[in-house]
């Protein structure tokens, strides 16, 4: 799928730096080292992403959802930030078991770095898009089938490409507090991610579908 894109856009050279680099890669060592099924005569990985099922084709990068057509929201297909970080994880990720423990942002690589901008870009918009809307949060994540967790007044983990999970977290506001939000990475994503500023994209891609399921 060919993206419209002004010249001067900032996520032009590099979305063309990794397609480059994707494109000159044996995708069969992608395959194995991310852990993604390849079919080496349709010459596709399989990947899912927030519950939708996707085919990526080797060495074109096109993108096509094989499910959930009633979503109406597929960021694969047509986001450049969702294209960037899955194309940076086929070049540079790998794929590892998750032990169950989840990291805060400021314990993943460069966290400590970028946590003043995934808090204003991620944690703030989750916490004032959702905060008051505990109702439509819990319905939006049943679309994407996320399982409750206890922490806050409302509180789910999803997986949000294969096998690497989130947890999202809600307190609700009210007349003395505003709401607040707190976002968990499973413990495989600094594998899969060796830069703080791809979870904080992790979580911009996540929030862009829950707004778009709002609707």
């Amino acid at each position: 799928m060919e993206i419209p894109y002004e010249k001067d856009s900032k996520e032009r050279l590099p979305y063309e730096h990794y397609l480059e680099k994707y494109q000159n890669m044996d995708p069969e060592e992608m395959a194995k080292r991310t852990a993604l099924p390849w079919d080496a005569e349709k010459k596709t990985f399989t990947i899912r992403l927030m519950s939708v099922t996707y085919s990526v084709s080797w060495p074109e990068y096109e993108v096509h959802h094989m499910d959930h057509d009633e979503m109406g929201f597929f960021p694969l297909e047509d986001a450049y930030n969702a294209r960037i970080l899955i194309l940076r994880y086929l070049v540079d990720g790998g794929a590892a078991p998750a032990t169950g423990k989840f990291l805060t942002y400021r314990e993943v690589p460069w966290g400590q770095v970028y946590f003043k901008q995934f808090q204003g870009r991620c944690l703030m918009r989750l916490a004032y898009g959702f905060g008051n809307k505990l109702d439509l949060f819990r319905s939006i994540m049943a679309k994407l089938g996320a399982t409750p967790v206890k922490t806050g007044d409302a509180g789910f983990e999803f997986e949000f490409i294969n096998d690497l999970k989130l947890q999202f977290m809600l307190w609700e506001g009210d007349d003395e507090f505003p709401p607040s939000a707190q976002i968990l990475f499973s413990d495989n994503f600094p594998a899969a991610f060796v830069m703080g500023e791809d979870m904080a994209v992790v979580g911009d891609v996540s929030l862009n579908v829950l707004k778009a399921l709002s609707r």
